[in-house]
């Protein structure tokens, strides 16, 4: 019996706070070329110069990317005194995902949606990037519930 390979730039043996890390560098470059995250994903998974991109990756692009007037009408009401375009990039990619991650994406638990984006930010971004985003996250997964019920 013939097995098909898998196609070389999708899946690979990756963790998940692998794929939520390209994911966030993925939907920032996309922000900072002022591109669709989705059209740039399609472009680097069928690129043989880059590193296979998981599947994980792609289901939080397209789903962010999907929702993003809904994640950002969210972000923006939560976001104590910020507004979008004063965050920093990097920071509202993080961002993005977690709310993506805690309303959506249904096999992750809301703590573990928090810690990881706050978990990127520590990796990713300024000293007060962590608490910021957990802040952010932490007003939103008091309501997520709610908001899954009417999202």
């Amino acid at each position: 019996m013939p097995t098909s390979k898998p196609h070389p730039n999708r899946g690979g043996a990756i963790s998940r706070r692998q794929a939520r890390r390209r994911a966030v560098e993925m939907l920032y470059e996309a922000a900072q070329r002022d591109t669709d995250a989705v059209t740039l994903l399609a472009d680097r998974v069928g690129a043989t110069e880059v590193d296979p991109i998981a599947d994980y990756t792609i289901s939080l692009v397209e789903g962010v990317t999907a929702r993003k007037t809904q994640i950002d009408e969210l972000l923006a009401e939560h976001a104590q005194g910020w507004t979008l375009e004063r965050m920093p990039k990097v920071d509202l990619a993080v961002l993005r995902v977690g709310v993506y991650e805690l309303l959506w994406a249904e096999d992750v638990p809301d703590p573990v949606a928090i810690d990881e984006a706050v978990g990127l930010a520590k990796e990713l971004s300024t000293d007060d990037s962590p608490r910021f985003v957990n802040g952010v996250l932490g007003r939103i997964g008091t309501i997520a519930d709610r908001l899954r019920a009417v999202l």
